[in-house]
């Protein structure tokens, strides 16, 4: 471990670890929202029946341990650094769902894994230095300027406007709303989840940052932002295949936690062009691994599941057209 710092040695293996927990939590949480549904309304249609059952809140739990641990990565290690290693999580969370809940899971999907692996070890190993804050009123200053103000607003618009006009028409069949919501909210959580890592870290060594209306005001942002990503989240995984929503929400989710920690942290002062081209095409890698996901999450079963994606859910009567047309050949 030549050449890395004590602080990202601890991000890493808090990253590594949350991994791990929140990729199991995909999988208790689907069982229990499975079970859920066949006694109650399913989460994907509004119900919220799974709340009493026990394997939903075990997943829960899981899903917490993990958050806590990827929480404390971003108090040692920049963001762009900790996002990319969720890539595990995609990769442990598949397998589990294919041997656990019978998801099926193609060779060209296992490859599709490796290559989410691969691109995020590209990103990591090319990853820029992260500055150096001694005050959470630093984060505060680069939270409001310009910028990261516009993206912000942008943000927060789409998230509305996915909520109140496209989910009602399209949240329950096509899979890039649901992960919309969860990713584009995401990424301005993780940039308030560092500064109150950063606050933590600070108090711990004596500068105590929890004095400041600024400490207060990003955790309120996390809580709220938290518990909209969960509700969401549910709604992709009652709905959707567990292996392609964890990939889908890994991507979207990186790339724009990536680019809010550019826009926000300026991460490209310290990069120069061939760091830059290397970051990219490990995005390319890990776009083309989630392809493979999700175009081969369904190889190998009946001709009329393979009509629709796995994001797309065709209507019955599309189905039953297929159907029949198969019957006349």
């Amino acid at each position: 471990m030549e050449g890395i710092s004590s602080d990202n040695v601890h991000g890493l293996v808090l990253a590594i670890s949350s991994s791990i927990f929140i990729g199991s939590s995909f999988i208790i949480k689907k069982k229990g929202l499975k079970k859920a549904g066949v006694s109650g309304i399913r989460a994907g249609s509004g119900g919220h029946s799974y709340l009493m059952e026990p394997w939903w809140w075990a997943g829960m739990i899981t899903m917490i341990v993990g958050e806590i641990a990827n929480f404390a990565a971003y108090a040692f290690a920049p963001a762009i650094l900790v996002t990319p290693l969720g890539a595990l999580s995609i990769i442990f969370s598949a397998v589990l769902a294919h041997f656990i809940l019978e998801e099926h899971l193609h060779i060209f999907g296992v490859v599709g894994c490796c290559l989410c692996l691969v691109g995020s070890t590209t990103i990591v190993l090319h990853a820029p230095q992260e500055r150096k804050i001694e005050s959470v009123r630093e984060v505060w200053h680069l939270a409001t300027e310009p910028g990261f103000l516009v993206y912000t607003g942008i943000v927060l618009v789409l998230v509305l406007v996915l909520i109140f006009v496209i989910v009602p028409r399209f949240g329950p069949t096509h899979l890039i709303v649901y992960i919309g919501i969860c990713s584009l909210t995401g990424s301005l959580t993780v940039m308030s989840v560092k500064a109150v890592g950063i606050a933590l870290k600070l108090s711990f060594s004596g500068s105590n940052q929890f004095t400041y209306f600024e400490t207060w005001f990003f955790t309120l942002f996390v809580l709220v932002c938290c518990l909209l990503q969960i509700n969401y989240l549910n709604k992709a995984l009652d709905t959707f295949n567990t292996a392609v929503v964890s990939p889908f929400y890994y991507v979207m989710f990186t790339t724009l936690t990536i680019f809010a920690s550019m826009i926000m942290f300026k991460d490209w002062d310290s990069q120069n062009a061939t760091d830059i081209v290397t970051e990219l095409c490990g995005f390319v890698t890990i776009l083309s691994g989630t392809f493979l996901l999700h175009k081969t999450i369904d190889m190998g079963s009946s001709p009329v599941s393979t009509l629709g994606s796995p994001v797309f859910h065709p209507s019955p009567e599309l189905i039953a057209n297929a159907s029949s047309r198969q019957v006349e050949l």
